[in-house]
């Protein structure tokens, strides 16, 4: 039976709420003369407005939340390995630096670069580019940040898509994309299938969701992720959540979940409640990593071996600081990392689009030559919608302002636990990482 203290408390509330409505009403509507009641009307309305756009405002962020994790959903992220005390673990304990003056910093500090003062340079994509297929079998798009459109043995592949120019649940707030995607919605071509990495708002973008949706899009998550995207209206039939080395076949493709070094979450109550992952994407002639976020790992020398080696690498190198160092892997600990991983080309992510770190905005690519330089690692640095093919690939062309930034000595940004994975590369270890396995 229902329980008559429930209808209690809520016919208590709807009692206090209608008393509070019939107030606000009176103070309205109700006539009064002189100045004093026009002000008294005006601040009426005036609180009514801001009522409304609060509840609004509320109810949209709500939205942007997502769904929880629950049911046969939570059961299976019980099952695995990664998860205990009610969420999931990195394998190594994150170490954080202190924190004290982040916020302040972050809000009032660091790099006064951070935001380009110019148009970043874009090449504005249509869904006619993509009608003939890359001569090579392979050929990728950055878009920008973290959204790229893989090309591979005839398939298409999206990456974390986010077409909202503010990654918060909030569209007023939030840090303002330096540029909209090149690559309109609309015209974005048919894809097999889109891979999220996490559920932070920077890769997993409710209203994109929402589009890919509407078009019929089958969707490939960690564990967990699938909560979100019931809840924004994707079918249960076209989600598909994975745990670390799970694999799934999508046409000729073999994707494969890899471990990753990060956290999760989009409330307070949410955190770490679904997984984070990178992806392995394997057709019949070509490989291609993608690092998601996360920090250096022994795990990268583990993908390497088991799914690479990989013609291409997108690796995680911006939004990166000391004091984060193991959630980001930083430009250094990304050559390297593409180096366990047995990559091939190196395609930089998850930079020059949103301001979410202290560093200048062209700091992590500078950085990333440098690094790349010194290992002897094939680059490519391509503008935000450019058509890359990796077998045609030269040497990265310079698009972005020269503007100061701090290199690897004045900011270093080194994982805890494995400075071992950076030691000088062994002679003969030219991609494997096998000789940097020992403690």
């Amino acid at each position: 039976m229902p329980d008559p203290g429930v209808h209690e408390v809520a016919g208590s509330q709807d009692r206090r709420a209608q008393t509070s409505f019939d107030a606000m009403r009176a103070m309205i509507c109700t006539p009064s003369g002189g100045v004093a009641g026009v002000v008294l009307r005006g601040l009426g309305i005036v609180a009514v407005l801001l009522l409304l756009a609060g509840a609004g405002l509320w109810l949209g962020a709500r939205d942007g939340m997502g769904g929880r994790l629950q049911g046969a959903r939570l059961a299976r992220a019980e099952h695995s390995p990664e998860w205990r005390d009610g969420s999931f673990h990195n394998r190594r304990p994150r170490v954080d630096g202190p924190m004290g003056h982040a916020l302040t910093e972050f809000l009032f500090g660091g790099s006064k670069y951070r935001r380009p003062a110019a148009p970043v340079p874009v090449v504005a994509r249509r869904g006619a580019d993509y009608l003939v297929p890359p001569a090579s079998g392979l050929r990728v798009t950055w878009l920008g940040h973290s959204t790229v459109l893989l090309e591979i043995d005839g398939q298409r592949v999206l990456f974390d898509p986010v077409w909202s120019v503010r990654v918060s649940p909030v569209p007023l707030f939030g840090g303002k994309a330096f540029f909209a995607l090149p690559l309109p919605l609309a015209e974005l071509p048919p894809v097999d299938v889109v891979l999220i990495s996490h559920d932070h708002f920077d890769h997993l973008d409710m209203p994109t969701v929402k589009a890919l949706a509407a078009r019929g899009a089958r969707f490939v998550v960690p564990l967990g992720v699938g909560a979100h995207l019931q809840a924004w209206g994707v079918p249960e039939a076209r989600i598909a959540e994975l745990d670390w080395w799970d694999s799934l076949r999508v046409g000729g493709l073999t994707l494969t979940a890899t471990p990753a070094r990060h956290f999760s979450g989009r409330t307070p109550s949410g955190q770490n409640r679904t997984l984070w992952a990178g992806w392995s994407v394997a057709g019949p002639r070509h490989r291609v990593y993608y690092s998601g976020d996360t920090a250096l790992d022994d795990a990268m020398t583990e993908i390497g071996a088991r799914l690479g080696p990989f013609d291409l690498t997108m690796m995680d190198v911006g939004a990166y600081d000391a004091r984060w160092a193991d959630v980001h892997l930083g430009p250094e600990q990304a050559v390297r990392a593409h180096r366990l991983v047995r990559g091939n080309l190196m395609l930089p992510v998850h930079w020059a689009r949103f301001d979410l770190a202290l560093h200048g905005w062209t700091e992590p690519v500078e950085r990333v030559l440098v690094a790349a330089e010194a290992e002897g690692v094939r680059v490519a640095a391509p503008r935000p919608g450019e058509l890359l093919e990796p077998a045609a690939t030269g040497a990265p062309a310079r698009w972005w302002p020269a503007l100061p930034w701090h290199t690897a000595d004045q900011a270093p940004v080194r994982s805890s636990g494995v400075a071992r994975l950076m030691a000088p590369w062994p002679a003969g270890a030219a991609g494997s990482g096998e000789g940097l396995r020992q403690p």
